[in-house]
C-alpha cells in the first residue's frame, strides 16, 4: 500500500523534527543469517529509526512493522538516508505514520521507545536486492535470497537483541505488517505483551493471490526486467512497475476517494507518447501518476520479494502446527487489538473476522474495532482521528 505523499510547496513540520536513520549490521561470514529458505547471507544490515527513550526496565518499547512499500522512516523529517539518495524522494521525507507518534499521540515518546525497520530485502538501507555484494562487487539483483516473513520478524528480533529489549510492550503492524506482527507474537509469544495488527490478516486471500500475481507479471514482462538484473544496464523495467502500482493502487483507495481526488484534466505523461490509447478521463490519468511518481522511489526486485513473502504467508507452517486455535493457544498472555475498516478492498473485513474467531477459540483476549470511513485501506494513514484515541487507551491502559 501507498505512504503518505508530501508537497513540494509545503514546508514539513513534526513534533519530533529531524531524525536520523540508524544501521544495525550482523551476521559475520562464520555465522550467517540463515533463510527460511536455508539460504544464507553475511553480513546482513538493518536500517531503523527509533523515537522516544528506552526505560531503565527495557519494557515500553513498541516495534513497528510497515507496508508493503514503506520503510524505516516512521515519524519525524528525514531529508537523507545514506546509500539511498536514488530512492529517498521528497515523498519519503516525513514518516509515513508521523501523525501517531510523538509526545501526546498515540505511541506517546513521552512514554513509549518506538521501534521501526526496513525489511530485509528492502531498499531503503536494510540488505536487499539493491545491496552490493560483496563477493561481486555489483547488486544483488535476482541472487538476493528468497524472503519471507519469518525471515524479516527473525532479523528484527536479532535487531531487539541489540537494543536490549527482551519483551516488547506492543508490536503493530499496518496492512501486510499486521501479518509480520502476527507472526512475531505467535512465533516469539514470551517477547510481546500487545498485538494489534491494523487492516490484515492472518491468511492471504484469493483476491490478494490474483492481484499479487498480476503485479508480478506486470514487472516480469517489462522488456527492460532482464530477469532482475537491470541494474548498471541504464534501463530500469519502469513501465512493469508503474503497471504493478496501478495494478495495486485500486485496492488502498475507495472509489469513490479516488473519482474525488482525480478531478481535473487529463494529463498525458511523456512515456505515454507512443502509446495507441490516449487516456480519456481524470480518473485514468490519476492513476497512471500514481504509478509514474512510486517507481521514482522504489525498487522492482524489492517489489517482488516482499510480494513475493506476501504470497507465501503460512503461519500453519511457520509454526509446524495442524490449526490456527493450535497457535493461537500459545498466546493466552497476549492481548490484541484487531482493526477493521469499513469497505476495505485490500484486507477485506472477513479476513480480520477470521482472526477474531481463531482467537477467540484459543481464548486469547482481544478486542475488535471496525472504523467507518469513505476512505477505504488508506485510512490508517490519512485519518488519525478514527485510529488515535482507540489506540492510545490500549497501550496505556494495558501498561
Amino acid at each position: 500500500m501507498k505512504e503518505k505523499s508530501t508537497s513540494s510547496k509545503r514546508t514539513l513540520s513534526s513534533t519530533l523534527g529531524d531524525v536520523k536513520t540508524q544501521f544495525f549490521t550482523f551476521a559475520g561470514r562464520k555465522n550467517p543469517f540463515v533463510f527460511q529458505s536455508g539460504e544464507k547471507l553475511s553480513p546482513v544490515t538493518l536500517a531503523y529509526e527509533t523515537y522516544g527513550t528506552l526505560s531503565p526496565a527495557r519494557d515500553n518499547a513498541i516495534l513497528l512493522f510497515h507496508a508493503l512499500s514503506g520503510s524505516q522512516h516512521a515519524a519525524g523529517i528525514n531529508q537523507h538516508v545514506p546509500g539511498v539518495d536514488g530512492l529517498w524522494t521528497e515523498e519519503n521525507h516525513l514518516g509515513w505514520w508521523d501523525d501517531y507518534i510523538g509526545p501526546g499521540k498515540a505511541l506517546d515518546t513521552d512514554r513509549f521507545f518506538v521501534v521501526c525497520a526496513n525489511y530485509i530485502g528492502g531498499c531503503y538501507g536494510s540488505s536487499g536486492p539493491v545491496s552490493i555484494n560483496p563477493r561481486t562487487k555489483k547488486p544483488y539483483g535476482r541472487n538476493f535470497p528468497t524472503v519471507m516473513f519469518g525471515d524479516i520478524v527473525n532479523s528484527q528480533i536479532r535487531l531487539l537483541d541489540h537494543l536490549g529489549i527482551e519483551k516488547l510492550h506492543a508490536t503493530i503492524g499496518t496492512s501486510l505488517g499486521g501479518m509480520c506482527s502476527i507472526n512475531l507474537a505467535v512465533r516469539y509469544p514470551q517477547r510481546v505483551k500487545l498485538v494489534v495488527p491494523i487492516a490484515s490478516g492472518i491468511e492471504v486471500a484469493i483476491q490478494q493471490r490474483i492481484s499479487n500475481y498480476e503485479q508480478i507479471c506486470a514487472i516480469e514482462e517489462d522488456r527492460f526486467f532482464s530477469g532482475g538484473h537491470y541494474y548498471g544496464t541504464g534501463h530500469r523495467p519502469d513501465r512493469g512497475l508503474t503497471l504493478a502500482r496501478m495494478i495495486s493502487h485500486k485496492t488502498f483507495v475507495s472509489l469513490g476517494q479516488m473519482a474525488e481526488r482525480a478531478r481535473g484534466l487529463v494529463v498525458r505523461p511523456e512515456e505515454d507518447k507512443d502509446k495507441w490509447y490516449w487516456m480519456s478521463h481524470p480518473v485514468e490519468s490519476y492513476m497512471r501518476n500514481q504509478g509514474l511518481k512510486f517507481v521514482k522511489r522504489f525498487d522492482a526486485n524489492t517489489y517482488l520479494r516482499i510480494v513475493d513473502a506476501w504470497q507465501r504467508f503460512d503461519l500453519l507452517k511457520d509454526t509446524g502446527s495442524k490449526s490456527y486455535e493450535e497457535i493461537f493457544a500459545k498466546c493466552t498472555q497476549q492481548r490484541y487489538l484487531v482493526f477493521t475498516i469499513q469497505d476495505d478492498a485490500c484486507f477485506a473485513p472477513e479476513q480480520q473476522n477470521q482472526t477474531c474467531r481463531e482467537l477467540r477459540k484459543a481464548g486469547v483476549p482481544h478486542q475488535h474495532l471496525t472504523v467507518h470511513t469513505d476512505k477505504g485501506h488508506d485510512s490508517f494513514l490519512i485519518e488519525p482521528e478514527l485510529f488515535s484515541p482507540h489506540l492510545a487507551h490500549f497501550l496505556t491502559h494495558f501498561a
